[in-house]
């Protein structure tokens, strides 16, 4: 199976052990991920894919590490890294790059606004699951781009507490069950962060 071995932030790594993340040689590890921090840009630039050939529908990180380690305790009760979201212009393009590199599709969902209709497709990438989200029947040439990120916490209320004012009140997710809150512009960050009460 097809799995992400490191994802390239743009955050300082001053900023992530501000909220809450373990930091150690500009690193932090979450679900065997590592994410390396302090790159040029804005919010994740680039990964590295371990089990997946020839996939360049986004930017590829130089290297990777050859050993995943562990998810630490980081103070903001992250446990694991949810899902990864990725933007494209083509949807169907998208989707046939990732099959094709060995990431099967698991399944789509309808998503955005009646006026302007998204689907979102799922791949699962070990731990993790790769969300794209693009038109329904509109495509254009650009390169698909990374969104944001999702963590999973052990309580949504101990993260809450810990990032105070950063984060935005909690809603219900799409998941049954879950709950999601989404940090904040002020807390500094130029990576879209989210954070997710445990899977049902």
């Amino acid at each position: 199976m097809a799995e992400i071995a490191s994802l390239v932030v743009a955050d300082p790594p001053g900023l992530w052990s501000e909220l809450g993340f373990l930091v150690a040689d500009q690193a932090c590890w979450i679900s065997g991920i590592c994410h390396e921090l302090g790159a040029p840009g804005r919010g994740v630039v680039a990964w590295a894919l371990r089990g997946a050939d020839g996939f360049s529908e986004l930017p590829v990180a130089k290297s990777a590490p050859l050993v995943a380690q562990p998810t630490p305790d980081h103070p903001n009760d992250v446990i694991a890294l949810d899902h990864v979201v990725i933007t494209t212009a083509d949807l169907s393009r998208t989707i046939s790059a990732f099959e094709a590199a060995g990431m099967p599709l698991r399944g789509t969902r309808d998503a955005g606004a009646p006026e302007q209709p998204m689907k979102q497709a799922f791949f699962k990438l070990g731990e993790t699951i790769a969300e794209v989200v693009g038109p329904v029947a509109t495509s254009r040439p650009e390169q698909a781009r990374f969104y944001g990120l999702a963590f999973t916490v052990a309580d949504l209320d101990v993260t809450a507490a810990f990032l105070g004012e950063r984060l935005r009140p909690a809603r219900n997710a799409v998941q049954t069950g879950r709950r999601i809150a989404t940090l904040d512009s002020v807390a500094g960050s130029t990576t879209r962060l989210a954070f997710m009460s445990p899977r049902q």
